[in-house]
């Protein structure tokens, strides 16, 4: 098992990897979510920083595949705000690989926690995952985190939109 830079990942693999890479504190809207029925939200982009793909079967993507990754987390003026760390486990190979995904936003003020299964790497699309708690000023944490693909050379760079409830 070898390290995997980030310009050589395969695209599955790091669009899967970045697609659960969420969250720190660019643009926040945290107004009092019952008077104006508004949910705070946190918008951020993410840039892998390592990766490493521990294959089944080398060569091949199969089911049991597992990657761990760490990115960080850029504001818009490309600050550092943030970094998230990651393990996402194949649950079906192949051409129309799907993975399932932990991953912890580290913000500051605390972190928050993400789970879900990605279907639309191929053509790295949008997705959504569920927030599953946090620590901090983020322990309650519920709600959800929506990625769309922003660039793809130099580097595949995501926008996470995180949807406090």
């Amino acid at each position: 098992m070898r390290p995997i830079r980030a310009a050589g990942l395969g695209t599955a693999t790091l669009v899967t990897l970045l697609a659960f890479t969420p969250v720190a504190a660019v643009a926040t809207d945290a107004g009092p979510t019952q008077a104006t029925g508004k949910t705070p939200t946190i918008t951020v982009l993410a840039e892998v920083q390592q990766a490493t793909r521990f294959p089944v079967t080398p060569g091949t993507v199969s089911q049991g595949d597992r990657v761990v990754v760490r990115s960080d987390l850029f504001d818009e003026a490309h600050n550092k705000v943030g970094e998230t760390h990651g393990s996402c486990t194949t649950t079906r190979g192949g051409d129309d690989e799907a993975e399932q995904c932990l991953v912890t936003y580290v913000l500051p003020g605390g972190q928050i926690t993400t789970q879900g299964v990605y279907f639309d790497y191929l053509d790295q699309g949008p997705f959504d995952a569920a927030i599953t708690g946090g620590t901090g000023k983020y322990e309650k944490a519920r709600g959800s985190v929506h990625s769309e693909t922003i660039a793809t050379d130099p580097k595949v760079v995501r926008r996470f939109t995180i949807h406090l409830a």
